[in-house]
């Protein structure tokens, strides 16, 4: 039996190297909205759950596969959680990352590395269909502080101000396999292969059952 397609919901060709990285050996042929052409929905959601759920239901819609999204982004602190669902496009729709951390940076002018403490949050959602009724849906964090001054050259959005204390380490510094294990992404995935294993398990043990999950 092939691979069935599995659409994962981004245009940005970082995240969807740590996509693919994360979601290696899993039975699936694996594409993307943005090699589809597919543009992104307006992301109305209030939680980063509920535009995971979004993006996954528009890209299993226009496409008619099962379908993986993220919604992720930084909270800090200091500044009352934000940019939070508001990360990608915190200094504006269409801008970049170098825009988002410049805007970072002058908010936090002043404020000293101890009161910097931040997180990145994920959510993780896939859907057999559109029509889904019971997506599967995993979330996770990362812990730790904004620097004053950009350190490493990988990763993307704020990974160069995302300091680790106990590696001593910004997310931009680290190898991507390293990365990928310790992330909240990769934490997220993490949990969700669990869950997509146990669904399959579900299946093969009543083979005339529903392969649904719950959320």
């Amino acid at each position: 039996m092939s691979p069935r397609r599995l659409v994962i919901a981004t245009a940005n060709p970082a995240k969807l190297r740590e996509f693919r990285s994360l979601l290696a050996g899993l039975p699936f042929e694996l594409t993307s909205t943005g090699e589809l052409g597919i543009s992104s929905p307006e992301e109305t959601g209030a939680t980063f759950q509920a535009n995971a759920l979004l993006k996954a239901r528009h890209a299993a819609n226009l496409t008619g596969s099962a379908a993986v999204a993220d919604d992720s982004g930084l909270e800090v602190d200091a500044l009352a959680g934000a940019p939070g669902i508001y990360s990608a496009r915190y200094a504006g729709l269409g801008a970049d990352d170098a825009a988002n951390n410049a805007k970072l940076m002058s908010a936090l002018a002043g404020v000293a590395r101890e009161q910097r403490r931040a997180r990145y949050r994920c959510a993780l959602a896939f859907i057999e269909g559109a029509q889904d009724p019971a997506p599967l849906v995993a979330e996770a964090e990362w812990e730790g502080f904004i620097l004053e001054a950009p350190r490493g050259g990988g990763g993307f959005g704020y990974d160069p101000y995302f300091w680790l204390p106990e590696l001593g380490k910004t997310a931009a510094e680290l190898p991507p396999a390293e990365k990928n294990r310790l992330s909240h992404r990769g934490k997220a995935m993490q949990a969700l292969r669990a869950q997509l294993a146990s669904r399959a398990h579900i299946g093969r043990e009543s083979p005339g059952a529903s392969l649904k999950g719950h959320a």
